[in-house]
């Protein structure tokens, strides 16, 4: 496939997952909303910090290192020996929930069962959702290596919505059951989950849709391990990176929830205050879910497909080459300007959003400074993003295996530096040492693509650097909201409200012509390959 046509279904897949993302979470949104004013705090820091870190554990030590490995391009990929592998996730998650649970259920402070009820069935239903979620990974890395547009967007929403629609029902009908109700909607959610991909390829195999996409199986049984007398059950130099990426899942791991594993394991927040950051943490990051989460996942299967690991750019087509610096240098420019305008936009709105979402159990204390921090996170986290899927899409397994030094010291000073300033700042703390992480990790990631594309003609990073006409806008908008912030929000009515809105409603458009005026490059790239017609038929 060449990469004209990788890039076209790439920036599809890209672009209708931002879509459907919006679209189906914005019922989750507000379903969400809903259950905060009939649950605590309390009941909300176990199930979104102390439990989902267990689950979000299990699944990422599981079955990253394999997904990774599988989606990695290479020319004599045999899919029989990648299907056999990506199975082995299976029985590591099933290891990995029994030690993991026994640690959660035995060496954690265990939440008081007057205020808390049913902790052992939370964990032992989340253990048990994670390996049902891990019997789906063989034909989610199907579905991404050929680039299947809609599948796993529409099967993750819908199975989201019906969690939520089935916690809002439980927590009006039966509010004592506590954890049980989050419990029953995890399982819920990860058996729909799985259930969607299974009967999607129980219909797509053997139909002219499969013929016309060459396809390389052809039933239902080809998903399943098999032994072959013609080749080795597994492709070593593919399990080798596999666990090149398992050492470093983590090290990842420890940095993307190292937060949640400090206020878990040294006990540095109270349930209820855990409870307030992991709200606050997930409306911060809507964005970075609905945009650049579906950008960098998408994008690092385009790198994937036509850059080959480990090479010099002097030993890969000159066409791809090209290709991938103008995509990295359009997609940096991208998050970099949504990154921004979130950091502009976010002083001045994150009290009314905080309030208007879960009322004054957020907008109240330290929410809305939270929010204001988190929003320089998120222009961090969209930079790193895109850089990171990059990275590993051309590091070579050795260059994977060094990098894990790095991610180990990197590990290290974030648990320190967050335990610290936790103790200091409070929650604060944690978002500032996740800034400081992040930082650091882009700094690798940049300096990587530097030496990559050097002596060449190409400069992907340039894309960090935005227009002045944009940075001008932004600057003025930051000004222009924060004084109609102290003037017109938020302790008076919505007429107020609602003008402050007004304002930052102008200010946006303002600001987004400014860089539709002064950024052509970007808007060609949006307009040829998000919002282009003509791209590829999907799925």
């Amino acid at each position: 496939m060449g990469s004209q046509n990788v890039l076209s279904d790439t920036t599809k897949l890209a672009s209708s997952t931002m879509i459907l993302q919006v679209v189906f979470r914005v019922l989750t949104f507000a379903l969400n909303a809903f259950t905060l004013r009939y649950v605590s705090k309390e009941i909300i820091g176990i199930v979104n910090v102390r439990l989902t870190l267990f689950y979000t554990t299990v699944v990422f030590l599981a079955r990253e290192a394999f997904r990774r490995a599988c989606l990695s391009h290479s020319s004599q990929q045999s899919w029989r020996q990648t299907i056999n592998l990506i199975w082995l996730a299976v029985p590591l998650g099933i290891c990995w929930s029994l030690i993991l649970g026994w640690i959660w259920l035995n060496v954690l402070e265990v939440p008081d069962p007057e205020i808390i009820p049913h902790y052992s069935t939370g964990v032992l239903a989340f253990g048990l959702s994670s390996v049902i979620e891990l019997l789906s990974e063989p034909f989610w890395v199907l579905a991404q290596a050929h680039l299947f547009v809609r599948l796993k967007v529409v099967s993750e929403s819908l199975a989201i919505i019906t969690r939520c629609f089935i916690t809002v029902i439980l927590v009006l009908i039966c509010p004592h059951w506590g954890l049980v109700i989050f419990s029953l909607a995890q399982i819920v959610y990860t058996s729909l989950l799985a259930l969607c991909y299974i009967l999607y390829f129980a219909r797509f195999l053997g139909s002219q849709e499969a013929q016309k996409k060459s396809f390389p199986l052809r039933r239902m049984v080809d998903f399943f391990p098999q032994f072959s007398a013609s080749q080795d059950f597994l492709d070593w130099k593919q399990t080798w990176l596999a666990w090149s990426f398992f050492k470093q899942s983590f090290l990842k791991q420890i940095l993307t929830e190292g937060e949640r594993y400090v206020m878990t394991f040294l006990n540095v927040l109270s349930f209820g205050d855990q409870g307030v950051y992991d709200i606050v943490n997930n409306l911060g990051s809507l964005v970075a879910r609905f945009v650049f989460l579906p950008i960098e996942e998408s994008f690092y299967v385009y790198f994937s497909k036509i850059l080959e690991r480990g090479k010099t750019i002097r030993s890969q087509q000159k066409e791809e080459i090209s290709s991938a610096s103008e995509v990295l240098e359009s997609l940096l420019k991208l998050v970099t300007l949504i990154g921004l305008i979130i950091v502009a936009f976010g002083y001045a709105y994150s009290q009314l959003a905080l309030d208007i979402y879960g009322g004054s159990m957020l907008s109240g204390g330290t929410g809305p400074v939270l929010l204001r921090f988190f929003s320089l996170y998120v222009l961090l986290l969209a930079i790193n993003g895109v850089t990171e899927c990059f990275t590993f899409a051309a590091m070579s397994k050795e260059e994977v295996d060094r990098y894990n030094y790095v991610m180990l010291g990197l590990s290290v000073s974030f648990l320190g530096l967050s335990y610290y300033m936790s103790l200091w700042l409070g929650s604060v703390g944690f978002i500032l040492a996740n800034c400081f992480n992040m930082g650091l990790r882009i700094v690798h990631s940049v300096l990587y693509i530097r030496r990559y594309y050097k002596g060449s003609p190409y400069q992907p990073l340039s894309g960090l650097l935005p227009s002045t006409a944009a940075v001008c806008m932004l600057a003025i908008s930051t000004a222009l909201t924060g004084y109609s912030e102290v003037a017109l929000c938020c302790d008076g009515g919505w007429p107020f409200r609602l003008a402050h809105v007004a304002v930052g409603a102008l200010c946006l458009l303002l600001t987004l012509g400014a860089i539709v005026l002064s950024e052509t490059k970007l808007t060609t790239f949006i307009r040829s390959h998000f919002l282009s017609g003509r791209t590829k038929k999907g799925v």
